[in-house]
């Protein structure tokens, strides 16, 4: 009969010992998986399979281990259930990071959203951090929770399901909130009247501040590749890209937003490119795009007719359905004159 305890001590040794290798594993999954999305589709969706799986086992840890304990008339070590934990949240982390880190417009909110995914990485590496201070605060605990789970879906829903950014954001976000319930419902005194009225309102609070702050959070399958601002376009090639044009240059010629956009193997996905003058919108015009595209698919806007005076800072902002950002376009105009309409193509 083999000694089951002396094995799970051997292991917690060697996970405080070398926590940083389980981090390790994960952004080395997680950089392999992002790599896979173009190449070998079917290992990316099994790395991602394996991690909403891992996530399944720790909603239903309570559930599992009393099973375990019946069956095998033995409990599972708490120092293992601690750990076992720990390590789901870093893989997870440093597994979705490759993902935000390659999509994230850094000079805008999204900033704030991939900034705090790798703090919240870095903590769950630091034990004095997640064991002293992150676990024994409930409400601080269940945000980690969230949120490695919220950034994981995001990540790992298009690549399984070929789910568009939309619908995936919607069923992250969902589901987020739903499991959170019981871990809420566990932190408020759910035995008065105040509890209950408190619970669904924090629920409704959650899931609103998510809808909300969709804009903040990089679409993590979807990156641009390359980009343009330019006055001409041969055979879907764009010419020299320019952060400057005058007015009549404008007039005479129109500019182009060209943007290549890498988008998993078998998604289909609509975006829009948003042309804004001083930060007011001027033209959004849809585009449907087409994932699986090495180099990216080509998707292009060509603007002819701009306001009476178009002189200013213009931005294409480039969104998926539900508002977030992929990247951003600038460019400025140096003078003034006429109106405002575009037209566009897409290969």
């Amino acid at each position: 009969m083999p000694n089951w305890n002396h094995y799970v001590q051997r292991i917690l040794e060697l996970m405080k010992r070398y926590p940083g290798l389980i981090a390790l594993f994960g952004f080395c999954s997680g950089v392999a998986s992002f790599i896979l999305v173009d190449r070998q589709q079917g290992m990316a969706r099994w790395i991602a399979v394996i991690l909403l799986v891992s996530w399944v086992w720790l909603m239903l840890e309570n559930t599992f281990t009393q099973l375990f304990t019946r069956v095998f008339k033995r409990e599972i070590p708490p120092p293992l259930l601690r750990y076992a934990t720990q390590m789901i949240h870093q893989e997870s982390l440093f597994f979705v990071l490759p993902f935000f880190f390659i999509t994230t417009t850094w000079n805008s909110g999204q900033l704030v959203f991939t900034g705090l995914l790798g703090a919240t990485a870095l903590v769950t590496i630091t034990d004095p951090l997640y064991y002293k201070w992150l676990a024994p605060k409930r409400w601080l605990y269940l945000a980690l929770h969230t949120l490695a789970l919220f950034a994981a879906l995001l990540t790992a829903l298009p690549i399984i399901l070929n789910l568009t950014t939309s619908q995936s954001y919607k069923l992250a976000l969902g589901t987020a909130v739903l499991l959170s319930i019981p871990s809420l419902a566990v932190s408020l005194p759910l035995k008065t009247l105040r509890g209950w009225l408190i619970l669904p309102m924090i629920v409704l609070a959650l899931g609103g501040t998510g809808w909300w702050l969709r804009s903040w959070v990089p679409p993590a399958t979807l990156w641009m590749t390359e980009v343009a601002v330019t006055p001409q376009l041969q055979d879907r090639t764009p010419g020299e890209s320019i952060k400057h044009i005058s007015v009549n240059e404008l007039r005479a010629r129109g500019l182009y937003a060209y943007t290549s956009i890498n988008a998993p193997r078998g998604l289909n996905e609509r975006i829009y490119h948003v042309w804004q003058l001083n930060g007011q919108e001027v033209d959004r015009i849809a585009l449907d795009i087409k994932g699986g595209r090495k180099e990216g698919y080509r998707a292009w806007t060509h603007k002819q007719n701009f306001p009476p005076n178009p002189v200013g800072r213009w931005q294409v902002r480039v969104l998926t359905e539900d508002g977030q950002m992929i990247g951003v376009l600038r460019f400025r105009v140096t003078d003034a004159d006429q109106s405002s309409s575009a037209s566009s193509q897409a290969n």
